[in-house]
């Protein structure tokens, strides 16, 4: 048998292989990123509701109040609890108050009131060709102000 014809023949066949196991792999990287930051995100979404809820009809003018205060408090304490590959400039924390039953005369921070905080995050994929290469994460988290 004669193979003096394929000789160098595994090279380009290894170049193709490698090309396509290597996507493969910075692509799971890449995905396992994304999931991650969903992931806190939705943590930070749930921070920042909490946060809220403990600050409520019992908070004072000397303390951080999210409903005298708005998002500004908020928006800090959430980039503070960043962690990991994101950067924390880049998270965005929304406080809205959509309803609020509870007998505090109206005050958002009264019990009964319903502490809503959206948090936001642009997260960018390393591979070039992955969805523009940037999407934007959101996730909201609401809880009842109890006293």
């Amino acid at each position: 048998m004669n193979r003096h014809g394929e000789r160098g023949a595994s090279l380009p066949e290894a170049a193709i292989v490698m090309t396509l196991l290597l996507t493969f792999m910075f692509g799971i990287v890449d995905f396992g990123r994304a999931f991650y930051t969903y992931d806190l995100v939705s943590h930070l979404a749930r921070q920042g509701a909490r946060w809220a809820i403990v600050r409520g009809s019992q908070c004072t003018g000397l303390d951080h109040c999210p409903a005298q205060q708005g998002s500004a408090d908020i928006q800090q304490y959430v980039q503070s609890l960043s962690e990991g590959a994101t950067d924390a400039s880049q998270i965005t924390a929304q406080l809205s108050f959509p309803s609020c039953t509870g007998a505090g005369g109206g005050a958002n921070n009264a019990p009964g009131c319903v502490a809503q905080v959206t948090v936001s995050y642009p997260f960018k994929f390393l591979l070039p060709f992955v969805h523009a290469g940037q999407i934007t994460m959101t996730s909201s988290s609401q809880m009842v102000i109890s006293n």
